[in-house]
């Protein structure tokens, strides 16, 4: 873990939440097991795969250190989250976690919580695609599907989004995307429904048609969606929900599917979209392989000739 070691060694803490070092992607070999990301003022380490009692030590050792030279005044909060068959454990290495958390990105603000489960509430990588849309919802009605904590949504609003809707199976989820809404003073503009999409697709085309549709799916989550199974069926429905001219934001996270699968079931569902662009993945998630990294199109519903 040497090369982990030497980024915490020159490691800021910066005022946005983000990764600052992804092995996953590749580019360190033999660190692929590794993470480390800043939520400030907590840094996170994950290992995917058990930590050994003597890199427990090193790394809480190299963080102590770096925060001794950085902030000698204040505490050192730091995390690490191991996985492992499935399962997670999250042990505080150092300090505390505050409660509640609330972390800062382009200006907005957010609530995160890394003492429970594997989502924090605010995907990192997923930040090129909230200025992506933050820079194209002006005057927008934007569907925002498997919101999870309605980030897109605040991010369409301070773009200025007419009106977001909100759709989500879980109901906890979508509070503290109502909760972000509050941090960032959106008091209005946004609706937040804990529905299951495809039991719900009549009310959800009753109440669009919609400028821009957001899909950020799980890969695989059994009871939600399946992304083997669920994309052929939420692709064929996007011509009916968009306007003409509107757009769809397509966001494939599971680095086993390709993103030729994403435009070839677009191309057979709904042929009637255009594939305009791949949105860059943040420089801090630099893969070796583009199809393992987060994969995000953004496809165009053609005006009427």
């Amino acid at each position: 873990m040497h090369a982990l070691l030497d980024t915490l060694a020159t490691a800021v803490m910066p005022s946005d939440a983000q990764r600052l070092f992804h092995g996953r992607g590749g580019l360190f070999p033999g660190h692929e097991a590794w993470a480390l990301d800043a939520y400030p003022p907590v840094w996170l380490v994950t290992k995917f795969g058990l930590a050994s009692p003597e890199e427990r030590a090193q790394l809480t050792e190299a963080l102590r250190v770096r925060q001794a030279q950085l902030a000698p005044d204040q505490p050192l909060n730091a995390v690490l989250q191991t996985r492992h068959e499935g399962r997670s454990e999250t042990t505080v290495l150092a300090g505390s976690v505050p409660e509640p958390h609330v972390v800062r990105e382009d200006g907005a603000q957010y609530r995160v919580h890394l003492l429970r489960g594997q989502n924090h509430g605010l995907f990192l990588d997923m930040a090129e695609g909230r200025r992506w849309v933050r820079a194209h919802a002006n005057g927008a009605k934007v569907l925002n599907l498997f919101a999870y904590t309605c980030a897109f949504s605040v991010a369409a609003l301070q773009g200025g989004a007419k009106e977001v809707v909100n759709l989500d199976m879980a109901q906890g989820a979508l509070t503290t995307g109502q909760q972000n809404h509050q941090l960032n003073g959106l008091s209005g503009g946004a609706r937040f429904l804990a529905h299951d999409l495809f039991s719900s697709w009549g009310k959800v085309t009753r109440m669009g048609p919609y400028d821009l549709v957001i899909a950020d799916p799980p890969s695989y989550q059994k009871g939600s969606f399946v992304a083997t199974k669920d994309w052929p069926r939420l692709l064929r429905r996007l011509p009916d929900l968009l306007k003409p001219g509107g757009r769809a934001l397509l966001c494939l996270n599971a680095p086993e599917i390709p993103e030729q699968y994403l435009r070839e079931q677009l191309a057979a569902e709904a042929p009637e979209l255009v594939v305009e662009q791949r949105l860059p993945n943040p420089a801090a998630f630099a893969d070796l392989s583009s199809d393992r990294a987060l994969k995000v199109l953004v496809a165009r519903l053609p005006t009427l000739a």
